[in-house]
This record gives C-alpha cells, sequence and structure tokens, in this order.
C-alpha cells in the first residue's frame, strides 16, 4: 500500500471513484454513514448512483454543495424519523420496535410518505395511475425540493444516476444526470415502491421503484459507454447471507433478504467472466497480422475487448441486534443513529485497508473484488455452479 494516503484514491491510477447505493427504506441510514467517512477522508465521488432510499440519497448528495452535503443528509433523517408516539412506544422494553413499526404502517413517516385516505374506498376501486398506493409520497418531495439545489443536481459533480422500472414494458430505465436533466421527481419516481406508493409519470411513462427489477444498480457502472477504470463503492444493506429461518417470522425477514439482494452473487460472477473475456480479446487483438487488424470484420470484433479494471469494494451492512421483516420501515432515532454509526465505522475500516491498492495477482483480470462486512475484510464469495 502507498504510504501516501492520497495516492489510495488516484484516479489516475484507478480512474473515476464511484458510490453506488441500494434501495432498503430506513436501512439507507448505514449509506449516510458511509459517506459521511468518505466525505471526512476526502473521497469525493465522481458518479453517484441509486436506487429507492438509495436515490435519495444520491440525490441529497450530488444536488449540494461538498460543504453543503453532510448537512443535508442529516436534516433529511432527522425529518423523517418516528413521531412522538412512535418513539414512545419504540422504547417498549418487549417488542416495543414491533409496535412503533406497526403504527408506522397505518399513520405514516413524518416528512416521507402519509395514508392515503382514498385506498380505504376498496381495492379494486379506480383511483388513478398516479393515486393508485396506500400511502401518499407529499412530504417526501416537499422535502426533497427543499433539501436538493437542481442547479448543483445536474452541474456533474457528481454525476448522478437513478433506477426506475417502466410500468408499461418492465424494464429497468436509468435516469442520468449526463443526459438529461434531473428533477425530484426522477427521484419520486425510484422510490415508488408499490403498492405502498403510487407510480410517478415522467414524459408520458409510468414509473415505479427501480428495487422490483434491480435493487443494486451497479450495472449501470458495468454498461457505462464509453468504458473507464474505476473505483466502485457499492454498498449492500441487505444481507444476502443468513442463518436457516425457524420461524414465519424469521421466514419473512430471510425473504426480504434474498429478494432485495438481488441475486447480487450471480451478477458479480457474470461481470467478471465479461471483463476478463474483454481483456482477453485485447490481447489477443495485439497479437494479429497488421494486414488482419486492418480488415472491417475483424476490427469490428476486436471492438469488444476493452482494458478498463474495476476494484468494486463491496461494503455489506452488518445485521443489528433484534431486527426483523419491518427493519426497512424502522425509523426510529435509535435505529437510523445505529445504522449511520455502523456505516460510518465501517467504512473507516475499509478505508484505511484500502484492498484495492495491493498488487493485481492475473493481469488479465478487469474485474477485482474486495468484500466487507462490519468492516472487516474477508474473502471474496465463490459462485456456485
Amino acid at each position: 500500500m502507498s504510504k501516501n494516503p492520497s495516492d489510495r484514491f488516484s484516479r489516475d491510477t484507478y480512474g473515476q471513484i464511484v458510490l453506488v447505493l441500494q434501495g432498503g427504506g430506513a436501512l439507507g441510514a448505514y449509506q449516510a454513514g458511509v459517506y459521511q467517512a468518505m466525505h471526512e477522508a476526502g473521497v469525493r465521488p465522481d458518479w453517484v448512483i441509486g436506487t429507492s432510499i438509495g436515490a435519495i440519497n444520491a440525490s441529497l448528495i450530488a444536488g449540494n454543495r461538498p460543504e453543503n452535503r453532510l448537512g443535508a443528509l442529516r436534516e433529511f433523517w432527522r425529518r423523517i424519523q418516528y413521531n412522538d408516539v412512535s418513539q414512545w412506544l419504540s422504547r417498549w422494553p418487549m417488542g416495543g420496535t414491533t409496535a412503533a413499526n406497526s403504527l408506522t404502517m397505518m399513520a405514516g413517516v413524518p416528512g416521507f410518505f402519509q395514508p392515503n385516505p382514498l385506498a380505504w374506498l376498496g381495492m379494486q376501486v379506480p383511483l388513478g395511475p398516479e393515486s393508485a398506493g396506500f400511502y401518499n409520497t407529499g412530504p417526501l418531495e416537499r422535502n426533497l425540493s427543499e433539501l436538493i439545489d437542481l442547479k448543483e443536481l445536474n452541474g456533474g459533480a457528481p454525476r448522478l444516476t437513478v433506477g426506475a422500472a417502466r410500468v408499461s414494458t418492465g424494464e429497468m430505465h436509468y435516469f442520468d444526470s449526463r443526459e438529461t436533466t434531473l428533477g425530484v421527481q426522477h427521484v419520486m419516481a425510484s422510490g415508488a415502491l408499490p403498492p405502498a406508493f403510487p407510480a410517478v409519470r415522467i414524459d408520458g411513462e409510468l414509473y415505479w421503484d427501480g428495487g422490483i427489477l434491480s435493487n443494486t444498480p451497479v450495472e449501470a457502472v458495468f454498461d457505462d459507454n464509453p468504458r473507464r477504470n474505476a473505483l466502485v463503492f457499492a454498498v449492500h444493506i441487505w444481507n444476502p447471507d443468513g442463518p436457516e429461518p425457524n420461524s414465519l417470522w424469521e421466514v419473512m425477514n430471510r425473504q426480504k433478504d434474498l429478494q432485495y439482494s438481488s441475486r447480487s452473487l450471480s451478477h458479480i460472477a457474470r461481470q467478471q467472466q465479461i471483463h476478463k473475456l474483454r481483456h482477453i480479446i485485447s490481447e489477443l487483438a495485439a497479437k494479429l497480422p497488421a494486414a488482419a487488424a486492418k480488415d472491417a470484420a475483424i476490427r469490428a470484433m476486436t471492438g469488444y475487448g476493452c482494458l478498463t479494471r474495476m476494484h468494486v469494494v463491496r461494503l455489506l451492512a452488518p445485521t443489528l441486534k433484534g431486527e426483523c421483516h419491518l427493519k426497512d420501515i424502522d425509523f426510529s432515532p435509535q435505529g437510523i443513529a445505529a445504522r449511520w454509526e455502523a456505516g460510518y465505522h465501517d467504512t473507516l475500516r475499509v478505508l484505511e485497508a484500502a484492498p484495492w491498492t495491493a498488487p493485481v495477482a492475473d493481469p488479465l483480470e478487469g474485474f477485482i473484488l474486495h468484500q466487507a462486512q462490519g468492516g472487516e475484510m474477508m474473502a471474496p464469495p465463490v459462485p456456485q455452479s
């Protein structure tokens, strides 16, 4: 490892710095802690990508000047904490958090969402595509409008990408500040999780939460054109690994973890294969005779080669004591603080370890995975065939 801390994040060596944020409701407080550690270490992302709560956190980062980003994140998370009754319930010695979370489902979250009275008319009553949800997210829209500077959001430093699901076709769509002018409605679309929240219409199309198709939007980096070297911090707030469940309560918790971790292990394996093939193509192209290299058909084939390299740092959030399948609506002050602190301290340890600075064993590798859980570096997972 270099003795100069700034060399650990050299763009000349490692390329652009990318921060990728999953969706996961209240679990997103961990992401805010991750960003705080990066900010204090002087690590400024060139590109922030998010889905759902990840898109909200990403927009608060990209939509503010560097000196205001932490303040915006803190203010947002302060505004969406439990109300007074929920906070009182959450302090019960037995089952308090569960009771508070149940009240949240009935009464909503201040600053985020509130019950939609029209939903009580019946499940089959036509409410309209942009009103069909158990809650409305007007409070969230107002808060984002107050906390995001749209000029900064579209300033390109950092670039912002948010993922949403196109309702009519089932396709994943990424709204990108490099391609279009983004507004609060794009962030709202990325977090419009059905059936809780209604769809958001943009340019005539309805969009839902991108997490229903791809909750880990790191694919936006891999599919970017032109490809660039990158140091990617991918923050996973759902646990892909876990114990066998023994009760229906545990089954619901484990099911959510698996659903929203988005088959990340198989995606990693596929990207490792693709990037290695790109390097192999480039190496083979360099060995072609000059006459063959001029052939148009061969040039088209060798164009699939690429020597870019991506270091992907996969940050896995720890499981907190007592959490259950309602953890993504645990907006208690203590729950938010615990997750924020975990993200902060875990990331400080990973930034200090800087595993991406170690020599790459195989020069043909274009995708190098570094994995940490609870801030501790661990062996990368081996996908099962």
